[in-house]
């Protein structure tokens, strides 16, 4: 078996939404995620498609991630706010992919984020 080479770090990189249980995405227009990463803290923010703007702060260990969140809906300007774990995979092509397990409305959700190409 072949070992596998460790997720590389989250700081600077952006992300774009691809699927989620929570609301159609805008394959146009979907949010867009910037992370942040230093000494296995997580930071950053994120906009686009139905959130106005959000930010969120966490902590990685090896290739999971852990965050806090709070965000502002474009449809009525509700503040949201949860709590999500996410797993970290390479792409084929070498991009990192973001599985994201969170609960909203109560109701537990999934989500999948993809590295934005480089332009």
């Amino acid at each position: 078996m072949t070992p596998t080479a460790p997720i590389p770090s989250l700081d600077g990189r952006r992300f774009r939404m691809v699927s989620s249980t929570t609301s159609a995405v805008d394959p146009e227009a979907p949010s867009v995620f910037t992370y942040w990463e230093k000494d296995g803290a997580i930071w950053g923010d994120y906009e686009g498609d139905t959130v106005t703007f959000g930010r969120f702060v966490g902590t990685r260990t090896d290739d999971t991630i852990w965050v806090s969140f709070v965000h502002v809906l474009v449809a009525d300007r509700s503040v949201v706010t949860g709590n999500g774990e996410s797993q970290l995979e390479l792409t084929d092509d070498g991009r990192i992919r973001l599985v994201e397990h969170y609960e909203m409305h109560g109701l537990p959700q999934l989500s999948v984020c993809e590295e934005a190409a480089a332009a």
